[in-house]
């Protein structure tokens, strides 16, 4: 006779903090004490989880054997998930040993996502809303809401949403609005969910506003305005005199007086009359 090993699920899956079985059955076998052991493969890494009659390693405190071969693992984490081979050794045996692989894998509930929502956007602008989650696995799907109305990920096929004109990816949880209208005003939130559960960011107001066209064109005039009357206030200013260089009005500038330019010239013919009458 030959040891043969069997299981009742070789990929068994399980939500994090619960207890899983992983089966390892003997269906045949003549030797009647054979040698058990458990091993875990994970990222590269080989680890005894149950060697020479004991649990070992992380497991110690978590695991323990069941029936004749069978492993119990309680409050499962996300590093549980890896693949555990089961190896029954039967020295009296044709066959000696067999080993069987399972596959564990661990889901992990999301946690609150990190949500992005602007504040107001004006219309007939486009918006982006996001929303991320990197806890959860498997990778979780994204779906918004607004007003506590889930958005159907196509706005045409819902006569609510019809004229919107968002695109929605749930694998990535980005909202888009190519042209925000009035009606896509509101709270949004995102759900993220994956089969370990779900979890949902807080509500978000985004408020959509009208540009004020005649106003900004009205502004921009009276900005004009008031450049042009400064422009000529500054120019009649120079005109009256009102801004005069340093040059002329320092502490070393005299103005000419009117007499001497008189006095200097009575002043020659003097003498030239006075040279005259010498030489006579």
């Amino acid at each position: 006779m030959a040891v043969e090993l069997t299981s009742n699920n070789q990929h068994p899956v399980v939500n994090e903090f619960q207890s899983v079985e992983l089966s390892c059955i003997i269906k045949s076998i003549s030797t009647p004490d054979p040698r058990i052991e458990w091993k875990k493969f994970r990222g590269g890494d080989t680890t005894y989880v149950y060697f020479q009659g004991k649990i070992s390693g992380a497991l110690e405190n978590r695991a323990e054997l069941r029936g004749t071969s069978s492993l119990v693992i309680h409050n499962t984490t996300r590093t549980d998930s890896a693949t555990y081979r089961c190896e029954v050794s039967a020295h009296l045996d044709e066959k000696k040993l067999d080993e069987l692989s399972i596959e564990l894998t661990v889901q992990v509930k999301p946690v609150v996502p990190r949500c992005s929502v602007p504040q107001s956007v004006p219309v007939g602008k486009s918006a982006s809303l996001t929303c991320v989650e990197t806890e959860g696995f498997p990778l979780p799907t994204y779906h918004w809401y607004r007003d506590n109305e889930p958005l159907p990920d196509n706005p045409k096929s819902s006569p609510k949403f019809f004229n919107s004109s968002y695109t929605a990816d749930p694998k990535d949880g980005t909202l888009k609005f190519s042209e925000v209208k009035k009606i896509d005003a509101g709270e949004y939130y995102c759900v993220a969910k994956n089969p370990a559960g779900m979890a949902r960011c807080g509500p978000q107001l985004m408020e959509v506003y009208d540009i004020n066209i005649a106003g900004i064109v009205g502004g921009v005039l009276v900005v004009l305005t008031v450049l042009l009357l400064i422009g000529i206030g500054i120019s009649c200013a120079y005109k009256r005199g009102y801004f005069v260089s340093k040059q002329q009005t320092g502490k070393n500038y005299k103005p000419p007086a009117k007499g001497d330019a008189v006095d200097s010239k009575q002043e020659e013919e003097g003498d030239f009359r006075h040279k005259s009458s010498f030489v006579i």
